[in-house]
């Protein structure tokens, strides 16, 4: 038994999802699917890489341009801040003024936000452009779903969305690679400096390529007072998130922002009821396999976003690897989102997307656990299996949850479902990342002092406690200068230990998560508008 809710640019429904005005088959490059596909990964492939790859140049702009650390924390925050809060209203721009067009535009901004960031002199520009680079992002993102869900018949969507998928994977954990070279032998500008050619083919592929679609029904208005009430939300909801390790889970500063969070969400969904083209049509939610992938989404990201957070300081700190190096550690991950990804798509298409996403989020649950189980002697062949699980979990996760969200909105709401699947898999690494470090925090806070007695370490003053406690949270050893040796290695053994305990209950956690999530996939089934999107293609 399936139960369907159609959405019209005006609310719920019983009209049929309307088909692209232009259905005419492509013949040739402009509007062909594979060549499209070609055009938008090489877009989101940029968007995708700054996620992880600045990270890696972080410490050298710090040291050039002389900034504090939480200037630098603003090079990130900044980013994913304007990414997450305008990744729906993005897709609606799309929805309205054509996906072709929002993408070029998001495609042009980036590469140009990136190479100003490469010409800035002083962290407030770097932090300036790095906003612009998310508010582009945003454009980008949900187009390019949008003109693979117009583009590609129901029966090779799937299998598009997977190939996409895999570009996504490959560039989040490729970046540590790339920017450990490009820091290390060229400069940190040149990380920024990249998306500028990479943008420049994306911009001409599309203009070449791309082929607007839009549904005959699509909105046609825009919902202010909506916009403003979901961005605030939205960007309370995640500001908390960012700022709850700094302030504190107890801290009426974190819980302030949660309440306007909780307030600003209430407010909009009252008013998305009472307008004529709201931003996001409720009866959107009406479709349980749609809010199933949401929600799916959400966990997928804080059981992966938040586990690989550690993970990256167990592999520099614990290890003693470079950059390069952990990034090299972290390919069968990768290598596994690369393979499976596509796999995921063609087993989704014959199977539907129930057993292979529910099968993904057990691998992933699995992974986790044997993640906690890593020591400071594990060696890099134990660490692979669990690194390959984990990417051959998470890649039918990352395909199937995103047709079910996209292909179960109608054609006119594509671009405000691809913000959606974004906007999830944003606020999942906000939580992750938050939550886990909680855990993280908690553990060590009450671990260290006893390991440290245990170990004959002199007593610790409080305010020593605490920096050694911040320290511990990343796994560095806080030795001071001078220290004798053997003091200095016990000191070193006291903190990877308590570190690596930490990082064993977070992981545990984000494994309870991946099973949860694996019940949430068992509600998820094939996208039912799917069709409706495949009129102009031509394979």
């Amino acid at each position: 038994m399936t139960s369907q809710t159609t959405i019209s640019a005006t609310g719920p429904g019983d009209k049929a999802p309307a088909a692209p005005s232009d259905p005419t088959p492509s013949t040739g490059l402009r509007g062909h699917p594979w060549f499209t596909l070609i055009t938008v990964a090489v877009g989101v492939m940029m968007v995708a890489l700054d996620g992880t790859i600045v990270a890696i140049a972080n410490p050298a702009i710090q040291k050039d341009l002389g900034a504090s650390f939480a200037d630098v924390q603003w090079i990130t925050n900044g980013y994913f801040l304007a990414l997450a809060v305008s990744l729906i209203t993005a897709g609606k721009l799309g929805d309205r003024f054509g996906h072709r067009q929002t993408f070029l535009i998001g495609v042009t901004g980036f590469a140009l936000a990136s190479g100003a960031i490469g010409l800035s002199h002083s962290i407030a520009f770097v932090v300036t452009f790095r906003v612009l680079q998310g508010l582009f992002g945003a454009l980008l993102m949900p187009a390019a779903l949008g003109l693979l869900r117009a583009t590609f018949p129901a029966e090779k969507l799937n299998m598009a969305i997977g190939l996409w998928g895999m570009v996504i994977g490959a560039s989040t954990a490729g970046g540590p690679i790339l920017g450990g070279v490009l820091v290390e032998h060229v400069n940190w500008q040149s990380v920024f400096f990249i998306n500028v050619p990479v943008g420049a083919i994306a911009l001409i592929l599309g203009l070449l390529i791309l082929r607007d679609h839009r549904a005959e029904n699509a909105p046609r208005s825009f919902d202010i007072l909506g916009i403003v009430l979901l961005s605030g939300a939205m960007f309370c909801l995640v500001w908390a998130l960012i700022k709850a390790p700094t302030w504190g889970w107890g801290s009426a500063t974190t819980w302030t922002f949660l309440a306007v969070s909780v307030l600003g969400f209430a407010l909009f969904a009252f008013w998305e009821q009472r307008v004529k083209e709201p931003l996001i049509p409720l009866g959107l939610f009406r479709s349980v396999p749609l809010s199933a992938g949401v929600v799916l989404m959400v966990l997928m990201a804080i059981a992966f976003m938040g586990g690989l957070f550690f993970v990256t300081f167990y592999l520099q700190n614990v290890h003693g690897m470079s950059p390069i190096d952990a990034g090299l550690h972290l390919l069968p991950l990768t290598g596994m989102m690369i393979v499976g990804s596509p796999l995921a798509g063609a087993a989704i298409t014959k199977l539907g997307p129930r057993i292979p996403l529910a099968g993904g989020m057990a691998a992933t649950a699995i992974a986790m656990y044997g993640m906690s189980t890593l020591t400071s002697d594990t060696g890099s062949g134990v660490m692979s299996i669990w690194f390959a699980l984990l990417g051959f979990g998470l890649a039918p996760v990352m395909v199937g949850a995103t047709e079910v969200i996209v292909g179960n909105a109608p054609m006119e709401l594509s671009g405000v479902a691809g913000g959606l699947q974004q906007a999830a898999m944003q606020i999942g690494g906000s939580l992750g990342t938050a939550v886990l470090g909680a855990v993280m925090a908690s553990r060590v806070d009450s671990d260290l002092a006893g390991n440290w007695a245990d170990a004959g370490l002199p007593k610790l003053t409080q305010p020593q406690q605490g920096a050694a406690a911040e320290a511990v949270q990343v796994g560095v050893a806080p030795v001071a200068p001078n220290t004798p040796e053997a003091i200095a290695a016990k000191i070193t053994q006291v903190a990877h230990d308590t570190f690596i305990s930490g990082m064993s209950l977070a992981c545990l956690v984000a494994a309870g998560v991946a099973v949860v999530a694996v019940f949430v996939a068992l509600l998820t089934k094939r996208g039912e508008n799917a069709e409706a999107g495949a009129g102009a293609a031509h394979i």
